[in-house]
């Protein structure tokens, strides 16, 4: 390798590094959201969906309408749209905060409807057998449909993972930072293939550390 290429490479070392935790803080807020906001959700349109012990159509209808409508609507609008929301709360439309917000805005529908149809693969007669002994109805979502589809909210969580990795990059290219803004940087309008290329290899590599992190830990949680 040219002696040039390589002082360019060590050069771009610190800002990859930096570009690579901004992705990891853009996809660690959004994750978070997911789990303490659309993790309940999730439970929420289980519960109160038809033929369910919470059944209420009146808020099972408007919820799923929500669900869906956010669900529907591409991350680049979405992103957009929120830009007046995203500087209330982050105080800036731009940066790897900024662009947290509306991460975790789509974050949190999707990983709902992952959680309920998981929460839709419990066997209905473990739910019925947890009444049968006077389990009340938060015992039952902690104690059965939690416990029951542990091994497939992981893996959820696991697809949601990597779906919004690709997000964050997506985010880079309006001011978000990370991985995404520095392959348009240097692999787009400077024309640095090997730039981009590297971000490509990067992005698959944690791609593949996810799904095998996310693989093992539902394996072990899996006692079926």
């Amino acid at each position: 390798m040219p002696e040039q290429s390589i002082d360019q490479w060590l050069q771009l070392l610190p800002e990859l590094w930096t570009a690579l935790g901004q992705t990891m803080t853009m996809l660690g807020i959004g994750l978070a959201a997911a789990v303490l906001l659309g993790g309940p959700l999730g439970v929420l349109l289980f519960l109160v969906s038809p033929g369910q012990s919470l059944a209420n159509r009146w808020l099972a209808a408007p919820l799923g309408w929500f669900v869906n409508t956010v669900r529907s609507l591409p991350f680049i609008v979405l992103l957009v749209a929120l830009v007046p929301l995203t500087r209330l709360i982050a105080g800036t439309s731009i940066g790897p905060l900024a662009a947290a917000v509306p991460l975790s805005c789509a974050a949190i529908p999707y990983f709902a409807r992952l959680v309920e149809q998981n929460l839709r693969d419990v066997p209905r007669g473990v739910i019925e057998a947890a009444h049968a002994m006077g389990a009340s109805e938060w015992q039952i979502v902690l104690r059965v449909l939690l416990v029951e589809a542990r091994s497939g909210l992981v893996l959820a969580l696991t697809v949601l993972a990597i779906s919004f990795l690709s997000y964050s990059a997506v985010a880079g290219v309006v001011g978000g930072g990370g991985i995404g803004d520095l392959a348009i940087r240097y692999g787009y309008y400077r024309f640095e293939t090997d730039v981009m290329l590297a971000t490509v290899v990067l992005l698959v590599a944690i791609v593949q550390l996810i799904q095998l992190t996310g693989n093992r830990v539902a394996r072990h949680l899996d006692k079926r």
